[in-house]
């Protein structure tokens, strides 16, 4: 089949990414900026492409993982490890903007489409590089996982529950979400991105940007550090927003599920005693040991067992109360304000049919983002691109 499709609208319109990213990391970071516009060419090399694709769960056969972080892409087969196709990603490159890889560092230099081989072809040209641990340093070439950057940044050690009775903090505990391929390179990937554009509207010449995941997760550091580095210790559960304040915390309701307390400043946990007739807790803000702080706890979570999560839910939104129901992803679906923003949609796939997906998070006004198009299915628009390529060179 052979179209021409390109996105209509979004503030990243006319912007052309070659996608030559995998997995999770760089295919959400370009992902986010072709619902925002740009005509994102997904590249895949027909002998190992992108290995998302053979992951569970399956819709009609198609992986819901692929589907869920490649909407909005034009996909292309090429094997650029050969002459004919690296002479083809190279003319690609001439009328591109950004490459987008996430290969060991030097990889792509020894196929010869590395941002040296690039450079002469297409000054402008920027490539991002996504990686673990970065192009330089010790541990630049070994490989990783979202778990190893986040250990090793110290965000999994600060991951936990506090001190029990004996004053020592539980175990780390795995975060329910990729916060390090995420934040750090999904996230990461499009500031890079956005970033060495706006340098090259100064300077009228491309570069090369360094991606570290572990790098680019340091920053969720940025309150524990500045404590530390004010000569406190934080621990595991007992900083001041994880864990280590009753009126800051999740609490389990009459019906199983949860609540989430968040009356931090001290208007609000006033407020809230008032309202729930505790007028002898507003010196709980400040426990003296981890015995108070867990007396403090059980004392508030015995209150929220009297009503389910919904009725607290109702009860923060009536008194501006700071209490937000702890959703489970089936909840999303059916969470009011997440539907008013559009943070749930549904596409549909020519093989999987109605898909639901995760919204476009960045709103803007004059230039709406929204996406284009389910995820390609495996080099559709090959002939397409490669045919028109020689007609958009610069």
């Amino acid at each position: 089949m052979s179209h021409t499709r390109h996105p209509a609208t979004g503030p990243l319109l006319g912007l052309t990414i070659l996608d030559l990213t995998r997995l999770l990391p760089g295919p959400l970071g370009t992902m986010l900026m072709a619902d925002m516009g740009a005509d994102v060419i997904k590249i895949e090399d027909p002998q190992a492409p992108d290995y998302v694709r053979s992951f569970p769960p399956y819709v009609n056969g198609e992986s819901a993982n692929y589907l869920a972080y490649n909407r909005s892409k034009r996909s292309i087969f090429l094997d650029y490890r050969t002459p004919e196709g690296r002479n083809q990603f190279l003319h690609l490159v001439k009328s591109a903007d950004v490459v987008v890889e996430q290969f060991r560092p030097g990889y792509l230099d020894q196929l010869g489409i590395g941002y040296e081989a690039a450079r002469p072809v297409n000054p402008r040209i920027i490539y991002v590089s996504v990686t673990g641990f970065g192009q330089t340093g010790p541990y630049a070439h070994l490989a990783g996982h979202d778990l190893n950057y986040s250990a090793l940044a110290g965000v999994l050690g600060l991951t936990g529950e506090g001190p029990d009775f004996t004053g020592e903090p539980g175990p780390p505990v795995i975060p329910g979400v990729q916060l390090a391929d995420i934040a750090g390179g999904s996230y990461g990937c499009v500031m890079a991105t956005l970033a060495a554009l706006y340098a090259r509207e100064r300077t009228g010449e491309g570069q090369q940007v360094d991606v570290s995941m572990t790098d680019a997760v340091m920053p969720l550091l940025s309150v524990a550090y500045a404590s530390f580095a004010g000569g406190q210790s934080p621990e595991r559960g007992s900083m001041p927003l994880s864990g280590g304040l009753p009126n800051y915390g999740v609490y389990p309701c009459s019906d199983g599920k949860y609540a989430a307390l968040g009356t931090l400043e001290p208007k609000f946990w006033q407020k809230f005693c008032g309202l729930v007739g505790k007028p002898d807790w507003l010196g709980f803000l400040l426990p003296a040991s981890p015995a108070q702080l867990a007396d403090f706890k059980q004392q508030i979570q015995s209150l929220f067992l009297e009503r389910s999560r919904d009725e607290w839910t109702q009860f923060g939104l009536e008194n501006d109360m700071l209490i937000t129901p702890v959703n489970t992803l089936a909840d999303l679906e059916t969470d009011p304000h997440l539907m008013a923003r559009q943070m749930i949609l549904t596409q549909e796939h020519p093989v999987a049919g109605l898909f639901r997906t995760v919204g476009v998070p960045l709103k803007f006004s004059g230039t709406p983002a929204q996406p284009a198009w389910p995820a390609p299915e495996p080099g559709e628009d090959t002939n397409d691109i490669l045919g028109l390529s020689s007609e958009t060179d610069r």
